[in-house]
């Protein structure tokens, strides 16, 4: 597997921690106050707010990023482009998205949205590869 496939498989993890960073928040929290509530996980999301809220956001935009980043991972493979380009790139993707999740998670709104842009243009150069 390449570095670039592990990286996709990161991309794919990365939501998943980041909404387990609201779940795991919520741990000591009373139930009549904000606990994570297994039995209805979308109606309690609809309750967040403040860090907890943006982790959640987060964790939707990064579902949001894997199509395109996936899709020019493998065209890129596919089309026999540098490996080696593509792994650096893909690295960097991920480099992105932990800093996109920190921004968020501080409430960066201009920094966060340079740093996606930066995730955007960084899957494009890939898919450009192709």
């Amino acid at each position: 597997m390449t570095i670039a496939n592990w990286c996709v498989l990161a991309a794919c993890l990365l939501p998943v921690v980041t909404v387990g960073l609201a779940k795991g928040g919520s741990a000591k929290v009373p139930r009549e106050a904000g606990r994570y509530d297994n039995d209805n996980p979308r109606i309690w999301a609809n309750g967040l707010s403040g860090w907890r809220q943006r982790a959640n956001a987060a964790q939707q935009n990064g579902f949001e990023a894997l199509p395109l980043f996936i899709a020019a991972v493998v065209l890129a493979q596919q089309a026999h482009a540098d490996q080696t380009r593509i792994d650096q790139l893909a690295v960097l993707f991920i480099a992105i998205r932990i800093v996109y999740i920190i921004v968020y998670l501080m409430n960066q709104g201009t920094l966060r949205t340079l740093v996606w842009a930066g995730g955007v243009a960084t899957s494009i150069a890939i898919l450009l590869m192709a």
